[in-house]
């Protein structure tokens, strides 16, 4: 449903008045979920340069102990990172408002919410007095 100018007006002041407050800024950045991804990918990436150094240091020093751990470290931070890639890519992250899309198995989830979409656009479009 469109706004009408009044409350587009309206809307727009509240967010001119939002803009500038930094303090809201932050706490909105700070709750938002892909800023978390965000720096959850970074840490990864840190983690898994440590396990690069290890797994070198090992092998110069010729320690089998100390470059398995350092593989495994790589390993444990790519596991991590590719989880935290795939909920930043994620659509419930994207949405504004509240309302969250409904997760399916992979596979069927196209097929599966075009029809979940039509049977709520049936219901939608009911006649009233049919309950």
């Amino acid at each position: 449903m469109p706004l009408s100018e009044h409350e587009q007006r309206l809307f727009e002041q509240i967010e001119r008045s939002l803009a500038e407050d930094p303090k809201f800024a932050s706490a909105v950045r700070a709750s938002d979920p892909r800023f978390h991804a965000r720096r959850r990918l970074l840490v990864a990436a840190g983690v898994m340069i440590a396990g690069l150094a290890l797994l070198v240091y090992g092998a110069v020093i010729k320690t089998p102990p100390l470059a398995v751990a350092g593989f495994v470290v790589m390993l444990a931070s790519a596991a991590f990172a590719v989880q935290s890639h795939r909920r930043a890519q994620s659509p419930d992250l994207h949405v504004v408002g509240g309302t969250t899309s409904r997760r399916h198995p992979r596979g069927r989830s196209g097929r599966r919410s075009s029809i979940l979409d039509r049977m709520e656009d049936r219901w939608r479009q009911r006649p009233e007095g049919h309950r």
